[in-house]
């Protein structure tokens, strides 16, 4: 739904179109960012966004369907960024290189702190455990495609499968988020040093794979 609100544009025009929806979007993000899901009010939500409380349930319904559409709005967007970078062409271990850039600019964002929350909440809510399970699913389809294309530039992945190595490379991204939203990583639990370590050993493969 596009709202009218009496505000002046360039024109002159008092009539301005606002996007309701995309701004309660926005203002979730800011809340939940800031209070977590367990503190988070529909009220302060729709006053960050500047509109009347009963436009989260017009547009909504409720808390839980408000955040978990917030969750497939962030998540489509970045994992669209994902795809569309790795569609490029350019070496494997520059794209774990990239991987890691997207981690740091996505912890800064706040989208990691929203995607814990959404997980964290799963375990007493069936719903948001579903939408959860949905939108990582994405990121694993397209980890599954890069590890495919290793195995053929490799000649196999060792003794793991494709899914293997997906499912190992989502636990080591989750798991690295968790320690650091939690605080763990330091000069002695250097965890994002870790993880771009493993993009310098990539390259040694790649350099070392024989040439077609």
């Amino acid at each position: 739904m596009t709202d009218v609100a009496d505000k002046s544009d360039a024109t002159g025009s008092n009539k301005v179109r606002r996007d309701t929806r995309a701004d309660l979007l926005a203002a979730a993000e800011i809340c939940l960012h800031r209070d977590g899901f367990a503190e988070l009010s529909t009220r302060r939500v729709a006053e960050t966004a500047g509109v009347p409380l009963s436009q989260i349930h017009y547009h909504f319904g409720s808390k839980e369907r408000l955040i978990l559409a917030l969750l497939d709005h962030l998540n489509e967007r970045l994992l669209k960024r994902q795809a569309e970078t790795f569609a490029a062409p350019m070496p494997l271990w520059r794209r774990w290189e990239r991987a890691c850039d997207f981690l740091d600019e996505d912890l800064a964002s706040g989208y990691v702190r929203v995607l814990h929350e959404m997980i964290a909440a799963s375990w007493s809510s069936p719903e948001i455990a579903k939408a959860v399970r949905r939108d990582l699913r994405g990121w694993f389809e397209l980890l599954a495609g890069l590890a495919e294309e290793a195995g053929r530039q490799f000649g196999g992945l060792g003794q793991f499968s494709a899914a293997e190595v997906t499912s190992l490379v989502s636990a080591a991204f989750l798991g690295s988020e968790t320690m650091i939203l939690l605080e763990i990583e330091s000069r002695h639990v250097p965890v994002r040093q870790a993880l771009r370590r493993f993009g310098e050993t990539i390259r040694r493969m790649e350099e070392a794979a024989p040439k077609n």
